[in-house]
C-alpha cells in the first residue's frame, strides 16, 4: 500500500488548511469508495480495493496548484484543472493508473464536446472519462462529500445529482449509469 500521506505532504504542510481540507475530503471518499468496492466484491465483481483507497487518497492532489480561496488554494490556475495537474504531479511519480483517475473524477467525466460547448481552459480538448471500474468507483464516491463544507454529512443521490444539474443532461446520464453500477451509498450496511 502507497503511503498516500507522504505523497500528498511533498505538496501540503501538515496543518494548514490545505492539507486539512484535501486529507479530510480524500478520506470521506475513500471510506466509501472501498465500502462501495466491497460490496461489488461481496457480489463476486472483482476490484483492486487496495488501488481504489490509495487514488481516492490522491484524486485531489492538484488542487494546491489552484486559486481555489474557497478550500484555501492559492495558486494561479482554474479550479477546473485541478484533475489536469494532479495527473502530472502523479505521472512524474511513476503514480500513472492513480494519474488518470486524477484526470477523470471531475464531474461524472467530461467529454471533449462539453470541454468545447462549455468553452473550458483544457487544451487540447478530449474525453476525461472515467472507464475502469477502480476509476468510476472514484469518480461516484467523491460526488457525495463537499470540501468547502466537510463538516455536512454526505449527500443523498438526489443531492449530488442536483449539485451536478448545472453540467447538463449528458453529466447528470453519466451519474446515473454509476448509481446503477455501484447503488445507492445510503444503503451501505455500517
Amino acid at each position: 500500500m502507497l503511503d498516500c500521506l507522504s505523497i500528498i505532504q511533498r505538496y501540503y504542510t501538515p496543518g494548514n488548511d490545505d492539507y486539512r481540507v484535501l486529507v479530510h475530503h480524500s478520506r470521506q471518499v475513500a471510506d466509501l469508495a472501498v465500502a462501495l468496492a466491497q460490496r461489488l466484491i461481496s457480489n463476486h465483481i472483482p476490484v483492486d480495493i487496495e488501488f481504489v483507497e490509495e487514488a481516492a487518497m490522491l484524486h485531489d492532489i492538484g488542487m494546491c496548484k489552484t486559486d481555489a480561496p474557497g478550500i484555501h488554494c492559492h495558486g494561479t490556475e482554474p479550479y477546473i484543472l485541478h484533475g489536469i495537474l494532479g495527473r502530472k504531479m502523479l505521472d512524474a511519480m511513476g503514480l500513472y493508473r492513480h494519474g488518470r483517475v486524477c484526470e477523470r473524477h471531475t464531474g461524472s467525466g467530461i467529454t471533449a464536446a462539453e470541454i468545447v460547448a462549455r468553452d473550458l481552459p483544457i487544451a487540447p480538448p478530449r474525453d476525461l472519462l472515467p472507464e475502469s471500474l477502480e476509476e468510476k468507483l472514484v469518480c461516484y464516491a467523491d460526488k457525495f462529500f463537499s470540501k468547502s463544507h466537510p463538516d455536512e454529512p454526505a449527500r443523498s443521490i438526489e443531492r449530488a445529482r442536483q449539485s451536478l444539474s448545472k453540467f447538463g443532461e449528458d453529466t447528470i446520464a453519466r451519474f446515473d449509469e454509476m448509481t446503477a453500477l455501484f447503488g445507492d451509498p445510503a444503503n451501505l450496511k455500517g
